[in-house]
């Protein structure tokens, strides 16, 4: 029987794994491509963010695939607690740890307020194959400048013909237990 030699074995080897390394070559997606996609989604968020501080629904509701994505929140159990310790009726149940709304009902209540309302995001890291993707950030949110909220916020995103749009939120909060601060004068005349 003849043995194999070396550059037999490496040559079957190569044709072996070919196949492997075209399947690895095809799920990656291009450079270029999914850098681009970065740019426009990180365009995105800032558009989200320049929205509420605008107090801009038309421009906010149009970032979302459609109104009735996933919009969900989880409170933190020490918010839950601070929450229900500080309940104006004894009587009142304790507050859920998840709960849902919708953009327009989010960006409504920021319109409707006097306060100057900001989300901030840092840390933030965006997955993508191009067509959808997954964007994920810490974030803060302020009103008048005073931390209210803040977590980990996460969105999935498609590609459409009109371009990047928001299709799901969903977010963790831990609630601010310091009490708003007095305006000026007031804090003056204590």
């Amino acid at each position: 029987m003849k043995r194999p030699t070396a550059v037999a074995l490496a040559l079957a080897l190569a044709l072996h794994l070919l196949p492997i390394q075209g399947a690895l070559a095809a799920d990656a997606a291009p450079a270029a491509p999914r850098q681009q996609a970065e740019q426009e989604i990180a365009r995105v968020v800032e558009q989200f963010r320049r929205a509420i501080i605008n107090k801009d629904k038309d421009a906010f509701l149009t970032l979302f695939l459609k109104e009735d994505i996933t919009w969900s929140g989880v409170t933190a159990d020490k918010s839950i607690d601070m929450l229900y310790a500080n309940r104006p009726n004894p009587a009142l149940r304790r507050p859920p740890k998840v709960f849902s709304s919708n953009p327009r009902a989010f960006i409504e209540s920021i319109v409707a307020e006097r306060e100057r309302s900001e989300e901030t995001f840092a840390n933030l890291r965006i997955d993508s194959d191009g067509d959808v993707a997954q964007v994920w950030f810490d974030y803060s949110f302020l009103s008048d400048g005073r931390k209210q909220n803040w977590g980990k916020e996460s969105w999935q995103m498609v590609r459409t013909e009109a371009g990047w749009k928001i299709a799901a939120v969903v977010w963790s909060q831990e609630l601010s237990p310091m009490p708003p601060r007095l305006p000026e004068a007031q804090a003056q005349a204590r």
